[in-house]
Parts: structure tokens; sequence; C-alpha cells
């Protein structure tokens, strides 16, 4: 019997995946339903598909140099317009590396929750995709990530916020989150009974995370002006239980639901706006922003994955690296300052 991807997700949670992860599955299997359809008249089902169609998926997806200096993918013009129009797909063209390759780990998890072989594991596709990246570099096309907010253009977007109800909110989410490195995800489902006051700090409880599924409960501190930010929210009065950050209404009408990771994704890029910052801010700016700054503060890496629970040391060197080069003695031979 057909799977559709409504009933694919489902399956994901019952495999014990974050919620945040699923409706980004979820997204990924509505495309791949839609373009199995279009390109080969078939429908996600109770059967693996083969390599082939792993590859013809990255062919029609990621955009490769032609002779002539112009860009092709093999997506028929049809086929790419009836995506957009089914509204799985933003806009025609080619997609960046960055989401093919999502869109690739979705059915492959998929075939290993079923017991199958995934064709996303074979060594063709993962050679063609190490190909395709190293020829899109070549050709000044980069994988893109978030711009990370260093302390400096930190300050500057803090300096946005007014002492009104919303910049308490704002600026106690932003501190809390960028002192210890945690997303979106795990700021918006924190609750007020899990901050504790200890001294002139604060403590407040994680759960399960996307790193760490077991739901053992790990207390992260909070000191110097994120602890401040966060005395000043508690102080405002919003409530003795619930959500920690909540939404606001005209009128600072204090709502009983919290913000969604959508939201804070919206305050990062609304507050960069008004602070005049350049760059791709977006709420994994912030995120990266504690890993570089601890980089060039010179902060032990073992430290800095206690803090932000990365498990991957190189997911995490990228960021950290970049930190320490900044005031690298190797940046200042020519006697730069």
């Amino acid at each position: 019997m057909a799977l559709n991807a409504q009933d694919s997700a489902a399956a994901f949670i019952a495999a014990g995946t974050a919620a945040n992860t699923v409706r980004s599955y979820r997204s990924a299997l509505a495309y791949w339903s839609a373009w199995l359809r279009l390109r080969y008249g078939q429908v996600l089902g109770d059967a693996p598909f083969p390599q082939a169609v792993a590859v013809l998926f990255v062919l029609d997806h990621l955009a490769r140099p032609l002779a002539d200096g112009g860009w092709a993918h093999l997506l028929p013009h049809g086929i790419d317009a009836a995506l957009v129009a089914a509204r799985v797909k933003a806009r025609p063209g080619p997609l960046a590396f960055n989401t093919v390759s999502h869109r690739l780990a979705v059915p492959g998890k998929w075939h290993r929750i079923q017991g199958w072989d995934s064709p996303t594991d074979a060594p063709t596709l993962k050679t063609l995709l190490r190909e395709a990246r190293k020829a899109q570099s070549r050709q000044g096309i980069n994988v893109r990530k978030k711009t990370a907010i260093v302390l400096e253009p930190l300050l500057t977007l803090l300096a946005t916020f007014d002492d009104g109800l919303r910049g308490i909110r704002d600026r106690s989410l932003l501190l809390a989150w960028s002192g210890g490195g945690r997303r979106r995800s795990e700021v918006v489902g924190l609750q007020v009974g899990d901050v504790r006051r200890l001294d002139d700090s604060w403590l407040y409880s994680l759960s399960a995370t996307k790193t760490n599924t077991g739901g053992v409960r790990r207390e992260k501190p909070l000191r110097g002006p994120a602890a401040a930010a966060l005395a000043a929210l508690l102080a405002a009065a919003f409530a003795d239980s619930g959500p920690l950050f909540r939404r606001l209404y005209k009128g600072n009408t204090v709502g009983r639901t919290g913000l969604s990771a959508d939201q804070v994704a919206r305050i990062v890029r609304r507050r960069s706006k008004l602070a005049g910052l350049e760059g791709d801010w977006a709420a994994h700016s912030l995120r990266s922003e504690s890993i570089t700054e601890a980089g060039r503060q010179g902060v032990p890496l073992g430290e800095v994955m206690a803090m932000t629970e990365h498990c991957s040391v190189t997911t995490l060197m990228g960021y950290f690296q970049a930190g320490l080069l900044l005031d690298s003695q190797a940046t200042r031979l020519m006697g730069g300052g």
C-alpha cells in the first residue's frame, strides 16, 4: 500500500525524531512525492526505489557549468513549473546544494527505517555529490552559511532594544541563546520552571534536544549581561509558569503561548536590519556566534562542546577556527593591528 508524505512523517515521529526536524521531513517528502509522480508517474510506496532515481534527482536539481559559461540542470521546464504550481517548490530553477543534500537525506532515513538498503548510501551517488560540490565551488558557488554574530555586531544589535516589554523579551531571548549557543527550538521550548537563580547567575535546564534525545535534564549557566536580561524578563511579571518567551500583541499585551521558531528567526532579521548590520542574518547566526566568539577568546574546545552539546567536532570546528584566526598572530605578519 502506498504511503503519502503525511503518513511517512508520522512514521518519523514514531521513530523518535524531533518535532522541528519532522516538519522539514514533511516538506521534503511532499516534494519527493510530487517529483516522483511527475517524473516517473509513481508515488512513494512500500518498496525501495533504485539508485538511478536518486542520481536523477541530483541531476534534475543541481546546476552544472556548461562550456559556454552558462548553467543547466536536467529538470524539464514543464515539470519544474508544475512543482511550483503545486506549491512544493518556491520558484523555478535549480536548488541549492544544501537543499538537495537534505532532500536526499530524508528518503535515505525512510529507507533505513523500513529496513531497506538506501540508494542514497551508494558510492556512486556520494561521488556525484562530491564532484558536483567541487564543480560549483570552482565556479564561485559556495555552500552558504549564515553570518556569525561575534561580540561587536552583537552589541550593535542589542543597542536597538528599548526598555519596553518587547525590548526586555528580545534582549533576554538573544543573550540567553547566544551565551550558550542554543538552538532556537531549545530556546522557545524553555518554561518558566526551567530556570532558577544561583547567586548572581541563573541556571536553565534542558531535557530532550536534537542531539540528546534521552530526556536527561542538564543545567546550563547564564552569567553577566545574559543573567541580568533574564532577571529583567522575570521581573516584568510575564507569568509564573508556562513558556518563558511569549508572544506579544498590540498594546504590550502578553500572550499565553510561546514564541515559535519562525518568530525567533524574524526577530533576529528585524533587529539586524534596525542595527544596519550587513550579512545573511538568521536564527542560526546566534548559535554560530557563540562558537566563533569562544574560539576568538581562546575558550577550550571541550568547554565549548559542553555548552553547545555538539556531537561532531567537525561541525563545530568550522566556526571555532574562524574565531581563532580572527586574533591569530599569522594575520599580523605585516604589522597589522
